[in-house]
């Protein structure tokens, strides 16, 4: 009774269209789940983000959930994890991958799951790491640690959302450092974030992680930019 009435009164809506959900939906409306542009990446060692890493940082394994495209159903979602306080969308990203990566011989031996972390100011001002529950619930699926802590982000950065791929690379240097690196000593780390677009930033991440004694590098993000 409880629940009718809070669905009365603040009916749940779909995060990618805003249409409402029915009880048997949760988050994301069954037509939205549908057509959800899924990459199957970790499927395929010669994808797209090895591609657009190859040569610049030597990584085991490299995925993104989805493909992403300007006013698709998953700039929407993107929109909502970010900037709507909806920090479910990375949860629920992430078990969906999850499913999937922990099925996979290549994945199983990732130790440590690191999230690219935000500026102190920037994650004050919006109140949480966007990237924080895509971590965490992949690291639940493969039975690997969370690490929130040893990858820091040395200075803010302007939004990156409305420039270019070139612009946005070069704006893009080595803002990340390593605090107490030892607990990632010859580990296999898998670098986690939301959208892959130019790459600049997983990089710049690998680059710090690669400082650490023994560490491999795999990467996982919620979308790649098409």
């Amino acid at each position: 009774m409880v629940k009718n009435l809070l669905n009365l009164f603040f009916p749940k809506v779909c995060l990618a269209c805003q249409n409402y959900l029915t009880d048997n939906e949760l988050h994301i409306c069954t037509n939205c789940r549908h057509e959800l542009p899924l990459t199957n990446f970790h499927f395929d060692k010669s994808n797209a983000v090895h591609k657009m890493m190859y040569g610049r940082v030597q990584l085991e394994e490299a995925t993104a959930l989805l493909h992403f495209s300007k006013k698709g159903i998953v700039q929407q979602l993107m929109h909502n994890l970010k900037y709507r306080n909806h920090e479910i969308i990375g949860q629920f990203l992430g078990e969906w991958l999850g499913e999937e990566l922990k099925n996979s011989e290549a994945y199983k031996a990732i130790d440590i799951v690191v999230a690219v972390p935000l500026h102190k100011s920037r994650q004050r001002q919006r109140g949480y790491n966007q990237v924080d529950k895509f971590g965490r619930a992949l690291a639940k699926s493969l039975d690997a640690d969370y690490n929130g802590d040893t990858l820091i982000k040395t200075s803010a950065t302007k939004t990156q959302v409305f420039k270019d791929r070139l612009k946005r690379s070069s704006n893009i240097s080595s803002n990340f450092t390593i605090s107490e690196g030892d607990l990632l000593k010859h580990k296999h780390v898998l670098l986690v974030d939301d959208i892959i677009t130019t790459g600049a930033t997983l990089e710049a991440c690998a680059n710090a992680l690669f400082t650490i004694e023994g560490v491999k590098l795999s990467i996982a993000t919620m979308a790649i930019t098409d």
